[in-house]
């Protein structure tokens, strides 16, 4: 095989690799909940004081091992340290412009608000629950959204029995809520 498809340079352009990251919306807060903002510093301090030193030992381990254009743990290596650097990257742009909300001082818990846990019926009578956490937190396999998403900005000010309408890919949905909790500490 040709060098030419296996060399990889140390200067690739990172631009190559796009951050995966929500895009807040123009002058928008990037509003986090408590935990979220502890699990974004835990994974900050996980990467740069355990996973980088890792990856770094074994990429210098591999540089030292001769020829680097065909060295399968150095070309990795140095992949996975950019990976880790446009995290590490990413994390502190988000962590320092983050506006934590503690959801738990919430005093009007009537109305759905960010750090909410809401449940609502769809027009099928079927009940979802999720909560309303920040763009950089949500995790939709543990219900949680988005406050920039459809359905929490739907939901946003109501009430319980109040019937609001989401913008869905088939159409427009209503949904109505049915019970609304601030989880307390959280």
């Amino acid at each position: 095989m040709s060098k030419a498809f296996t060399k990889e340079s140390d200067s690739d352009a990172e631009e190559e690799l796009p951050e995966a990251a929500q895009p807040l919306p123009a002058g928008a807060k990037n509003y986090m909940t408590p935990a979220g903002h502890a699990r974004l510093e835990e994974e900050l301090r996980h990467l740069t004081s355990v996973e980088r030193p890792r990856v770094v030992e074994v990429v210098s381990w591999a540089a030292g091992n001769g020829d680097r254009s065909e060295n399968g743990d150095y070309l990795y290596g140095k992949k996975r340290l950019r990976e880790i650097d446009r995290r590490v990257r990413f994390l502190l742009k988000r962590l320092e412009i983050a506006e934590v909300v503690d959801q738990s001082r919430q005093t009007n818990r009537e109305q759905v608000f960010f750090g909410a846990t809401v449940t609502y019926a769809d027009t099928d009578d079927a009940e979802r629950t999720v909560r309303i956490v920040g763009v950089d937190e949500a995790r939709h396999e543990h219900g949680e959204v988005s406050w920039i998403s459809p359905v929490a900005r739907a939901l946003l000010k109501a009430r319980v029995g109040d019937v609001v309408k989401v913008l869905t890919p088939a159409g427009v949905d209503e949904i109505e809520v049915v019970r609304i909790e601030y989880a307390a500490g959280e």
